[in-house]
């Protein structure tokens, strides 16, 4: 949220070759509470000073000499690569607005200035400003967080099923199937077993026991999930999936032998008629679909 205080908290700089324009709008900001306004004639200072500065607001004379204000926005605009310029043109030439609002600026007082309606303008702007601030942080901390999200996924996966779900030249489509048998198998006690254990640990342990099973089913946790005969049709597929279970069973058992740990194994088969995804990769068959 944007406060009535982080409004008058804002930076501001005022571009003028008139210093008694000057002096009037920074008289008129300071009264109205606004405590850090800024204040200069030279237009070829303005880009040096919001480098340093960033501005959340400029009042920027459009008639000025050496440089005009539409170049001081042109060269704002290497600055400001997100396309938005905090630019409040200051103009006495009405044929002036709307080329000054093409070039970037959001927004424009006359001269002679109206001095109720230049304070409306410029809390505006500066509002908008710090919103469009704020929400450029939220969308950068949101990417951040989907980055880190996605790396510790990747690192705490087993390595086979974290490249499947890194995978960028997949594609997914629905196809459907006439039947298949969906395997879920999944370990008791796992949580307090992977309380006492590292990544590396878990890793390893998961690895281990998908080994035994021939291909088809990745570990998800203290879980694994197979689909017998998706995508493509698998003869036999309810004692395929049987087998499956029976390797997982023994792998478990294995793993019991040689740990203090024991878990416990558990499981369930469905077969029938199924629609779901069908992948489709550079250099395979693509599917038809029914």
């Amino acid at each position: 949220m944007v406060t009535s205080a982080d409004i008058l908290h804002a930076k501001i700089l005022i571009v003028d070759d008139l210093e008694a324009n000057v002096m009037l709008l920074q008289q008129m900001l300071k009264s109205a509470g606004y405590d850090q306004v800024d204040a200069t004639s030279d237009p070829t200072e303005v880009c040096e000073r919001h480098l340093v500065n960033r501005y959340d607001l400029i009042l920027l004379d459009l008639q000025m000499p050496g440089m005009d204000g539409f170049q001081v926005m042109e060269n704002l605009k290497e600055i400001e690569t997100g396309g938005y310029l905090p630019v409040l043109v200051i103009t006495a030439q009405p044929q002036h607005k709307l080329r000054a609002l093409q070039v970037g600026a959001r927004d424009f007082v006359s001269k002679p200035f109206d001095l109720p309606e230049v304070l409306l303008r410029v809390r505006n702007m500066i509002e908008v400003r710090l919103l469009h601030l704020e929400t450029r942080k939220l969308y950068e901390a949101l990417l951040a967080e989907k980055n880190v999200s996605a790396r510790l996924l990747l690192e705490t996966l087993p390595p086979r099923t974290a490249e499947k779900l890194a995978s960028k030249s997949d594609e997914v489509v629905t196809g459907s199937y006439a039947e298949l048998t969906m395997l879920f198998s999944q370990l008791a006690e796992f949580t307090r077993f992977s309380e006492g254990a590292g990544a590396q640990v878990l890793t390893g342990v998961l690895e281990s026991l998908a080994d035994r099973v021939d291909g088809g089913a990745d570990p998800i946790g203290g879980a694994w999930l197979a689909a017998v005969g998706l995508p493509d049709a698998v003869a036999a597929h309810t004692v395929r999936a049987a087998q499956k279970a029976v390797d997982l069973k023994a792998a478990v058992e294995s793993f019991n032998a040689r740990s203090s740990y024991q878990l416990q194994f558990r499981v369930g088969l469905q077969t029938g008629a199924a629609v779901g995804p069908a992948e489709t990769k550079k250099g395979r068959r693509t599917r038809s679909l029914k």
